[in-house]
């Protein structure tokens, strides 16, 4: 179990920053007038997750540590729910409501939508 949760740890880190690095060169990239940074990783992460999932669950038998450090570690920091649900609930705490709904409805349609482009993608891979 040590084992496992150092890799998962190493995996977090890397995710971490990986998430933070994104999203940072995405608003700077587009402005902060929406939470264009969250959406992106959130919207890549799920295609990464999809894609990698399949590959590791469907096409190879990679050691459990290698899923435990990408999977749980790095596309689990990657990704970033809580931030998305933080910034939708600014956005309704301002009163911005369409903008909350649109923050809310895109990332879920196009977050599922990438999932499955992932799986799809990884299946044929």
């Amino acid at each position: 179990m040590g084992r496992q949760l150092f890799f998962i740890a190493v995996g977090g880190a890397l995710g971490a920053v990986a998430r933070y690095l994104v999203a940072l060169t995405v608003q700077r990239g587009i402005g902060d007038n929406f939470p264009y940074g969250t959406a992106v990783v959130n919207i890549t992460g799920c295609l990464l997750f999809g894609f990698f999932w399949t590959i590791l669950e469907r096409r190879t038998h990679w050691a459990p540590e290698v899923r435990s450090i990408l999977m749980v570690g790095f596309l689990g920091a990657f990704t970033t729910f809580s931030t998305y649900m933080f910034e939708t609930g600014e956005l309704l705490r301002d009163s911005r409501y369409l903008a909350a709904m649109g923050n809310l409805l895109g990332q879920n349609t196009i977050g599922i939508a990438s999932l499955f482009l992932g799986v799809f993608i990884g299946e044929r891979f």
